[in-house]
């Protein structure tokens, strides 16, 4: 029986996910034995991840993989992830191993009798290494406190790439799912707290990758938008969201005829 089911979502990530993959399973193989399940779930990458993935997996069982395909995002490969894992908790990490394995081993400890519990980088008590230049914290601040007022999350950090829910909340919501960019985070927070779960924020131990690909003034405006438009799905006004989603999706299809 499988206790723990971890998803990765990897784009792109041959060079990173074997480490990744390493020193988590030669943690839980220590901690949950043959009671866990690591599941990559392989996005349309350009380079080798399914190669190195598929050469690890073969002398490791508790690490399976699927290639969905080229999707919109990290939190639609996710999406595909929960509908084929089975633990009695699931719960998802990033692939650059920022989230050590006794940091997410955390979580599973603390759930308790919630149905879920996030990591926090901005909590008392955590961890974060190296310290984020003072750009991206501001923005970092600067989006918790548009969540906050937007949505009534009273989390200090909903973007950290790791979070574990017990099975049957994530199952449950996940028709519900639908933003997969930088809105997947708040939208899957959100509905499971409509739905009256209570969800549990703890602090964390974090290790920023220095090679991160993330341009923050490329990303802040993105994020900003992604929030207004997640707010106005949940509003009298969503028509406006779906109008934008035909609008994008016609210059997509113009695009690709062009």
């Amino acid at each position: 029986m499988v206790q723990l089911s971890i998803v990765i979502p990897a784009y792109n990530e041959e060079k990173r996910i074997v480490k990744t993959l390493q020193r988590y399973t030669d943690y839980f193989d220590k901690e949950l034995k043959n009671q866990y399940e690591i599941f990559i779930v392989i996005n349309g990458c350009k380079d080798n991840t399914e190669g190195v993935v598929k050469t690890f997996a073969k002398k490791h069982k508790e690490v399976k993989y699927k290639d969905v395909g080229k999707v919109n995002a990290k939190g639609a490969a996710l999406i595909e992830g929960f509908k084929i894992v089975q633990g009695d908790y699931i719960g998802f990490v990033d692939a650059d191993g920022a989230t050590p394995p006794h940091a997410f081993h955390d979580l599973y400890k603390q759930i308790g009798n919630n149905e879920g519990v996030i990591a926090s980088r901005w909590m008392k008590g955590a961890v974060m290494t190296p310290k984020q230049p003072l750009i991206r914290r501001i923005a970092s601040r600067c989006f918790n406190i548009l969540v906050r007022i937007l949505f009534l999350l009273p989390y200090n950090d909903t973007q950290t790439g790791a979070k574990l829910f017990k099975k049957k909340a994530l199952k449950t919501i996940l028709p519900e799912l639908g933003f997969s960019q930088w809105g997947f985070d708040i939208d899957l927070l959100y509905i499971l707290r409509r739905q009256g779960y209570k969800i549990k924020e703890i602090p964390t131990e974090w290790h920023d990758d220095p090679n991160s690909v993330l341009k923050i003034n490329r990303a802040a405006p993105e994020m900003f938008l992604s929030v207004i438009r997640l707010r106005l799905f949940y509003s009298p006004l969503k028509f406006v969201v779906n109008i934008y989603n035909r609008f994008v999706d016609l210059v997509l299809r113009k695009g690709k005829k062009a």
